[in-house]
């Protein structure tokens, strides 16, 4: 019981964990890029659609990356190029992500899918409690883990991931040191868009292999606050999302299980589960998204500690010849 709680916390997890990843590394370059959502969902039609065709979800993902990174490219340009602000161009790209994928995914709805398999390591993965938890996974679950281990030796054991930052940290000193730091941002921005457009196809793929107009459901948000929650720092966003993904998943049990289920427990804890059943089920398939308002307002507490890891340039536009 307890492994396949797991199994699920994880699955919940990974598509948050990919796209907080991938915006985490553009936040560091110092661009916002509020198109997470939109990126993601198209990443999720896309994967969809080109797994259905070909038969094969590799190419599914595949595709759902290169769409990522094109959506992003197209943020880039608007942002980097034109200079146009920020802010509003990640809400237009989300907006666009979100009718251009209903256009596209209409003839997909109701149409079973093909989910990537499990990998399974014989003797391994048959072992009680953590057999399939650990080695029976899919596997963008282990790219996931490999995405974060590979970030955070980019970011901080490499120099240029100390270009990045620097570029993040302070763009008019970079450039005067003669870093290309329209560059870096665009290679960043791409990035940032493949990791959404993978975290997409997760969804269509493994989470539920199928298409769902609005499947994505504001992960995109999420992943965008939690790599403010993370300090953006990348081991800390794998610690939240998977936070998020028990939060996720606990308010599907509790709106699962029925009282009768926990007639073992004493009863004043039967008397608070019974008050928590009574809880309306909207309000617990809210629980996610007020936990993360709850996490952003007690983070906004300490601006300090806020403010120190923050990257300076966040959001700043940068212009060469001014």
């Amino acid at each position: 019981m307890l492994e396949s709680v797991l199994i699920t916390i994880a699955t919940a997890a990974t598509p948050l964990l990919i796209a907080a990843m991938g915006e985490l590394v553009v936040e560091r370059s110092g661009v916002l890029n509020l198109g997470v959502e939109g990126m993601m969902i198209m990443g999720a039609v896309t994967g969809f659609a080109v797994t259905l065709t070909t038969g094969s979800p590799w190419l599914g993902a595949l595709a759902a990356i290169i769409v990522g990174a094109l959506f992003s490219l197209l943020f880039g340009f608007l942002t980097l190029t034109l200079v146009t602000n920020q802010v509003a161009t990640g809400l237009a790209l989300t907006l666009l992500g979100l009718g251009f994928s209903g256009q596209i995914g209409e003839s997909f709805i109701g149409r079973p899918g093909v989910r990537m398999e499990a990998i399974s390591i014989p003797g391994l993965t048959e072992l009680p409690y953590v057999g399939k938890l650990l080695f029976g996974q899919d596997p963008l679950f282990y790219l996931s883990i490999v995405i974060v281990a590979a970030t955070a030796w980019f970011l901080f054991r490499t120099r240029a991931g100390l270009t990045l930052r620097a570029v993040g940290d302070s763009h008019s000193s970079a450039h005067a040191l003669g870093i290309k730091v329209i560059a870096i941002r665009y290679m960043a921005v791409a990035y940032g868009g493949a990791c959404a457009g993978l975290a997409g196809a997760y969804l269509s793929l493994v989470y539920t292999p199928q298409w769902v107009e609005n499947m994505t459901a504001g992960r995109g948000w999420i992943a965008l606050a939690l790599v403010v929650f993370a300090s953006w720092r990348p081991w800390r966003v794998l610690a939240g999302a998977y936070l998020f993904g028990a939060i996720t998943i606990a308010q599907l049990h509790i709106q699962a299980i029925s009282l009768s289920d926990l007639a073992f427990l004493p009863g004043p804890l039967l008397w608070f589960a019974g008050v928590v059943k009574s809880i309306p089920a909207q309000f617990l398939s809210a629980l996610p998204y007020l936990a993360t308002v709850v996490v952003l307002v007690l983070i906004s507490r300490n601006r300090r500690l806020t403010m120190m890891n923050t990257p300076a340039s966040l959001g700043r536009p940068f212009v060469p010849d001014r």
